[in-house]
């Protein structure tokens, strides 16, 4: 048997003949940047996510960078973050001039430690950046407290947790400001490179539109220096299709996670994910953690299993930021967790011959 890591043929196949017919509908407008496909799309994830504004951005990266510019944060500022994340998150502080101020992550979670933010916190510290990791929304209740206490903005990246929770209130809608991506892998992933942000005030939303297009809110006057990170009238289109299959969607990534965890869990070399209490968690990625990683990664590999590493190198050891100091040991939750993670196949699609398959062959090679 053949499992590839990620699919999106289930997805596709099902909603194909709307995706075209939306692909139709665009090229026939003759109106392919910032149209009324876009404006749909804002309106329409805007209230999934349950705040007031939504504003479509080109890609991820720009969807942080905007937002932090949006808060404006800049050189002398510096910004929380956890030191588990994808690169984009810092990127993202350092190309606003400010300091990334890495912290810990829980080792069971993933998601950045509350407990370690406060002893972060300088003269200096404008933002928290909440990263939620594989699908599991931070403590976001404990991170707010924090943020209120000490007059900080908060920042949700939520591009790996769409349509997730803690408490009642969905992620994109407990920050200040917040990002999301739609990269074609994501719960809720467009035909390319798509972005947006989402905030509850409408002076960061109209700061945004600014910043997203050319510094200006009328054509060819700029107020201030911005730039072009508008979101494409095509993936609009499809995202909007898309948008209404995402619960659908969680809720087998849900299962596909339960599963999962209710044959592996006897397995004392597999640490599985936690969830908290709090946590509806809508699994973009299943990650494991074991000591033995290349090891069962190169026999999966055999079986025709794909899996993935998220991530192997945490952003503090990595060249681009040779500036900032660290080493190795400096972090070492963070480096745990990058040294011993392991993503298993999860997305809509995988059938249960296949999940069956990928659990019987992780067993045998334990046993």
């Amino acid at each position: 048997m053949q499992i590839p890591f990620y699919s999106l043929a289930y997805q596709h196949q099902n909603i194909r003949q709307q995706l075209i017919e939306q692909m139709t509908l665009v090229l026939d407008s003759h109106w392919y940047i910032q149209g009324e496909q876009v404006k749909a799309f804002e309106s329409k994830f805007a209230a999934f996510c349950q705040t007031n504004h939504c504003i479509g951005i080109s890609n991820g990266l720009d969807a942080l960078h905007i937002s932090l510019r949006a808060l404006a944060i800049g050189p002398g500022d510096e910004v929380i973050v956890s030191a588990h994340c994808f690169i984009a998150c810092v990127l993202a502080i350092t190309h606003t001039g400010a300091t990334p101020v890495f912290v810990e992550p829980d080792i069971y979670t993933y998601n950045i430690n509350p407990t370690a933010i406060e002893a972060s916190i300088t003269p200096r510290t404008k933002a928290i950046m909440a990263v939620h990791m594989y699908g599991q929304p931070c403590d976001m209740e404990a991170i707010t407290g924090i943020a209120d206490k000490y007059k900080l903005w908060v920042v949700e990246d939520f591009a790996q947790a769409q349509g997730a929770k803690y408490g009642n209130k969905l992620v994109g809608s407990w920050g200040h400001i917040n990002a999301t991506s739609f990269y074609p892998v994501k719960n809720l992933g467009a035909l390319g490179d798509a972005g947006a942000i989402t905030t509850p005030d409408v002076e960061l939303a109209e700061m945004v539109r600014k910043l997203q297009n050319y510094g200006s809110s009328q054509k060819y006057y700029s107020d201030i220096q911005g730039f072009n990170t508008r979101l494409d009238e095509l993936q609009a289109a499809l995202l909007h299709i898309k948008l209404h299959y995402l619960s659908e969607w969680n809720q087998q990534r849900q299962q596909l996670a339960h599963y999962y965890i209710r044959y592996l869990a006897d397995l004392p070399s597999i640490t599985l994910p936690v969830i908290l209490p709090e946590a509806h968690t809508v699994w973009h990625l299943f990650v494991i953690k074991v000591s033995d990683r290349q090891d069962l990664q190169s026999y999966l590999t055999e079986k025709g299993i794909g899996t993935m590493i998220h991530y192997p190198v945490p952003p503090h050891l990595q060249q681009a930021y040779k500036n900032l100091g660290y080493q190795r040991g400096s972090f070492p939750i963070a480096e745990l967790i990058a040294d011993t993670c392991l993503s298993l196949p999860l997305y809509p699609g995988l059938s249960s011959d296949a999940q069956d398959y990928i659990i019987r062959n992780i067993r045998d090679y334990y046993s």
